[in-house]
């Protein structure tokens, strides 16, 4: 998968593993991720995808933190949570939310298979044990889009490794080092917050 890493990625690491800022850099990223996937949904549907998105997104922060203790790098335990997505977007048939295409689901399951067992994940699976207690919202299912899937927002191509793509646009393999210093209050939504106290 091709994803994209810059500070905001890292200072958004740092605000979820530090105590009391890591519940308000949560909620933050669970929005912001819910925002932009309805974004790539048809405006019709994006209203009863949202709880669900929102529930979902909330908890693929548990297993983004279970992934970095288990020694992946950050843009491996990101790439985690946007596979685990993929597979629930796959499920319902919302192909056109997808990042990739749905012939390489198992090709990104394998690359992190000792991982999702460990956790009870599958591809039928999303979230594994990280399934929420109160559970997730449901939300209708369009099979349609599997019948015959555009995936005009997946690009293919890239299931053997973790992609990064840098904000000097260069395409990295494996990710890029943590920069030292990185303030947790960047992370996306909280330098908002700081910026209007």
């Amino acid at each position: 998968m091709k994803i994209r890493q810059n500070i905001r990625h890292w200072a958004a690491k740092q605000a979820l593993t530090t105590p009391v800022l890591g519940d308000v850099a949560r909620e933050k990223l669970v929005d912001l991720h819910t925002r932009i996937f309805l974004e790539k949904a048809d405006k019709d549907r994006r209203p009863e995808r949202r709880d669900h998105l929102d529930d979902f997104f909330a908890a693929t922060m548990d297993s983004y933190l279970a992934a970095l203790e288990a020694g992946h790098t950050e843009a491996e335990a990101r790439e985690i949570t946007h596979v685990q997505a993929n597979f629930d977007f796959f499920n319902y048939g919302w192909t056109e939310m997808m990042e990739i295409p749905g012939d390489e689901l198992e090709a990104h399951y394998r690359r992190y298979e000792q991982f999702f067992v460990r956790h009870g994940i599958t591809i039928d699976d999303p979230l594994g044990d990280f399934h929420p207690a109160d559970g997730v919202a449901d939300a209708p299912e369009t099979p349609e889009g599997l019948e015959e899937p555009a995936y005009e927002n997946a690009i293919a191509g890239f299931d053997d490794d973790v992609y990064v793509e840098t904000d000097e646009g260069e395409t990295v393999v494996g990710g890029t080092e943590e920069p030292d210093g990185v303030d947790p209050t960047e992370a996306p939504g909280l330098d908002e917050d700081v910026q209007a106290d």
